[in-house]
């Protein structure tokens, strides 16, 4: 919303989906405050207007019953903390194995009939209480929590659950049969119809206890998983640079590192941030940035990217951009941006999570009163109630698309690919026309040199040390693709290439000069004919020409190189079921020899900046439905109206922002892998959301026909939540 202000606020004490919906409910009550709340990542995103103030929204969400505050900027970790445990994790973990090893012994003797003895029930009592009281107190304690605040969740479902089969047990010991000598219990699948005064649930209060702690601490440690490839994304950054100030290398914090600074990277030592390279050369391990395996080599005027790794040589670079402006952190900001989101179907579930909770504590009353009114018996109808409270817990539907989405993202970012948010995983589904822009896209996007035809009687490396010679000292990139497409195929570097003597620069025509004490000529085919020199016919007009002595001595052929990847890249998107259009301002017959290249029968050429985004829309009148694939600030446009727009990261930073998809490396392969990627996840979440919504509709009839004994039913929905985690981690296995 234009005027407004982006917060980030960090929620504690959220436990499922139904908090979040209620946070994000009472935040959203306030005038000119527009909130999103993540119950996997415990992150609030509102955007408010400048007259609402941070500590009205904490105000807010403490007023609901949990906590809020800004981020702390993130330090660089020690060694020792970067070893160490989560602390939360830990505790849960220490309440899980406690909890599991006193419920053991109770559900063993409850379920095992022949191993109970005299007066086993009071040993159960004793085993039972500690799992209860103290393994769920976080479940009463949030539960508590919510109905000073008159609100029902997850935790009110689990505490009132337990802790009615422990009060129940605790009747039926103290003032009810159960607690005679001699007592025995049988174990049941279903409801029991026995005499409500000498039938215990310890062991439902002990398990499902147990169960839910289990599910707690796998979700926690999923959660974590899934969130670690952000973590590694922005801890690739290094700790501290080398800056060269007043003549010698002053070690700071990278925080202090200024624009313009030149600093040193040695062998083995990250990049500190974006820069160009001013001295040395080298090879630069990128692929914790891009996914590419093979280092890009690098030299003065090479630029480089913090968090990068100098793999061989010595480097100077010059600072370009820093602190939050470098490209490992807009990365890492367009990660963490994509996971707060949510996918349309989220928002559905958290609609219905919002007004779950109140509805199961209905049935469950419901169900009390039916089983209690059908003449059932007390027992019956309190264990299918009890049932009910525990396996309708809304966990998985909360789980669902935030899981999928970090575990996607963080793995997209692994491979190179930024998803700007979860609404763009919708349109890869839909998109069945790609639109790709030539330069820089499909080509290379640097004229080099691709031919060299030296005419009868001249030696090629004669040809190409004379062409090489001239053209070096011109600026023109057609002469600089000459120069060092010269150099590499004579195997020198450029500056060993002769200095002509007398240079000139012929404007719109080439260049002359005096190389060997000859007069050379290299351009066009009018250059040649203004000095009188004949050119045999076929020559290729688009050819640079030369001329020695007046002789013409051959020509070479420059071009904007097809990327090697492009047609492996084509032959994949329409594997996808894509159709591939070629765009370009380029003249038709140059498009039509690239598309024919790379496999593209679709080509639009002519095609002035400002019209690429009029074509857009033309496809987009003819019924398809346009994902653009483009790199330079005159695609932003046409990213901005296709469908779906994917920018090559190795382009503008007007493309990158209006584009989607951001793939960080310059192969179009990756925009292919970043289609199937976002389909694969959107698949997961769907997914997930179908068995959360399916497990809840089939399980709650179940319970309340008194068809599951509450201990099975709160291993079933901590199972639920496991899946739905386990099933999003299968998205760290994407290649």
């Amino acid at each position: 919303m234009p005027g407004t202000t982006v917060t980030e606020l960090t929620i504690g004490g959220m436990t499922c989906a139904s908090c979040a919906a209620r946070v994000e409910k009472k935040l959203n009550r306030m005038d000119g405050v527009t909130a999103t709340v993540n119950y996997a990542t415990e992150k609030a995103r509102v955007e408010h207007a400048p007259e609402v103030g941070v500590d009205a929204l904490i105000a807010t969400v403490v007023k609901t019953g949990y906590t809020a505050e800004e981020p702390a900027p993130p330090e660089p970790e020690t060694p020792e903390e970067e070893g160490a445990a989560d602390p939360e994790l830990a505790a849960l973990r220490r309440r899980l194995v406690v909890s599991a090893v006193l419920a053991f012994p109770v559900v063993l003797l409850a379920m095992v009939p022949a191993l109970q003895f005299d007066n086993w029930q009071w040993l159960s009592l004793a085993l039972a209480s500690p799992v209860v009281l103290w393994g769920g107190l976080p479940f009463h304690r949030a539960a508590w929590t919510n109905l000073r605040h008159g609100a029902a969740t997850m935790d009110t479902l689990v505490s009132v659950g337990t802790l009615a089969a422990y009060g129940w047990s605790l009747w039926a010991l103290f003032l009810g049969d159960a607690g005679m000598p001699g007592m025995r219990h049988g174990f049941d699948l279903t409801a029991d119809r026995s005499d409500g005064s000498s039938a215990i649930y310890l062991e439902v209060a002990a398990g499902v206890v147990t169960f839910i702690l289990l599910g707690r601490y796998l979700e926690a440690r999923a959660k974590r998983k899934a969130g670690a490839a952000l973590r590694a994304l922005m801890e690739l950054g290094a700790k501290d640079v080398a800056v060269l100030r007043e003549g010698g290398e002053v070690r700071v914090p990278v925080a202090d590192l200024r624009t313009g600074e030149l600093f040193v990277v040695r062998p083995g030592e990250r990049i500190a941030t974006d820069g160009t390279v001013t001295e040395g050369s080298s090879a630069v391990d990128t692929s914790l940035l891009t996914g590419e395996s093979l280092p890009a080599d690098v030299t003065a005027g090479s630029d480089v990217t913090g968090g990068c790794v100098n793999v061989s040589g010595r480097l100077v670079v010059r600072a370009g951009r820093v602190g939050a402006e470098t490209r490992l952190a807009r990365m890492a900001k367009l990660v963490e941006e994509a996971q707060s989101g949510k996918a349309e179907a989220q928002r559905l579930a958290d609609r219905i999570s919002a007004v779950f909770v109140p509805a199961v504590l209905l049935i469950a009353l419901a169900t009390l009163g039916f089983w209690l009114g059908s003449g059932a018996g007390a027992t019956a109808a309190f264990t299918a109630a009890v049932a009910v409270l525990i396996i309708a817990c809304p966990c998985a539907l909360g789980l669902a698309t935030p899981t999928a989405l970090l575990v996607g993202t963080g793995r997209g970012a692994q491979l190179g690919i930024l998803i700007k948010g979860p609404e763009v995983l919708e349109s890869t589904r839909r998109v069945d026309t790609v639109v790709l822009d030539k330069t820089g896209t499909v080509t290379t996007g640097r004229m080099t040199l691709t031919g060299v035809h030296p005419a009868a009687g001249t030696d090629e490396r004669e040809l190409l040390r004379l062409a090489g010679a001239l053209e070096h000292s011109s600026e023109h990139p057609v002469a600089r693709a000459v120069a060092a497409g010269a150099a590499e195929r004579l195997g020198i570097p450029v500056g060993e290439l002769p200095v002509p003597k007398g240079f000139e620069n012929v404007p719109g025509l080439g260049v002359r000069g005096s190389v060997d004490g000859a007069l050379v000529l290299a351009g066009r085919a009018a250059l040649l004919a203004a000095e009188d020199v004949a050119v045999p016919d076929g020559v290729a007009t688009g050819a640079v020409l030369v001329a020695r002595d007046g002789v013409f001595c051959g020509s070479l052929a420059v071009a904007d190189a097809v990327k090697d990847t492009s047609a492996e890249a084509v032959a994949r998107l329409r594997g996808l079921g894509l159709r591939p259009v070629l765009l370009t301002g380029d003249h038709r017959a140059v498009a039509e020899a690239v598309a024919a290249e790379v496999g593209i029968d679709e080509v639009i050429a002519d095609v002035l900046p400002e019209e690429k985004a009029g074509v857009v829309r033309r496809l987009q009148e003819e019924g398809r439905t346009v994902a653009m694939v483009g790199d330079g600030v005159n695609d932003a446009a046409a990213l901005a109206t296709a469908d779906l727009g994917l920018a090559m990261g190795t382009g503008t930073d007007a493309a990158i922002e209006a584009s989607d998809l951001t793939l960080v490396r310059g192969d179009l392969r990756v925009a292919a892998d970043a289609i199937r990627l976002s389909r694969r996840t959107l698949a997961t979440i769907k997914g997930n959301l179908a068995w959360a919504f399916g497990y809840n509709v089939a399980a709650l009839p179940l319970a309340a026909a008194g068809l599951l004994n509450p201990m099975i039913a709160g291993l079933t929905m901590a199972f639920s939540s496991v899946f739905v985690v386990s099933n999003s981690l299968r998205l760290r296995r994407f290649r």
